[in-house]
């Protein structure tokens, strides 16, 4: 079974930094993981899912908000996506989502979820 799990969330003052991981297990992982586009997604109390940043073989893209403070990275032997996170505000404070994305049509698989306090 395709899992997705995240870790390395918790509480930071403002201006810490955070790496989150992302670590994709199951048959469709083990030998195609290179090919998934991994994405972070975020959702803070109240408000809906946001994009923040993804990953493929063409490169990288980040939401506006978190560019030049984030950097996304991935380790395709490991099946592992990073989200190395500095500078961090206190509008960061969310519970982040890894997701992965083969097809096109969207983003197939997600995980739990990790939360991301940043204290002002």
């Amino acid at each position: 079974q395709e899992q997705l799990v995240e870790s390395g969330g918790g509480l930071v003052q403002a201006g810490g930094s955070l790496r989150l991981s992302c670590v994709a297990s199951g048959r469709t992982f083990s030998s195609t993981f290179s090919l998934y586009t991994m994405g972070w997604f975020r959702q803070a109390p109240g408000k809906e899912r946001e994009f923040v940043a993804a990953i493929s073989w063409r490169g990288s893209s980040y939401a506006d908000s978190i560019k030049d403070r984030f950097t996304i990275s991935r380790d395709n032997a490991q099946n592992t996506v990073y989200l190395q996170m500095n500078s961090l505000k206190a509008e960061d404070t969310a519970v982040y989502y890894c997701a992965a994305e083969k097809t096109g049509a969207g983003y197939d698989y997600w995980g739990q979820g990790t939360q991301v306090t940043v204290s002002s």
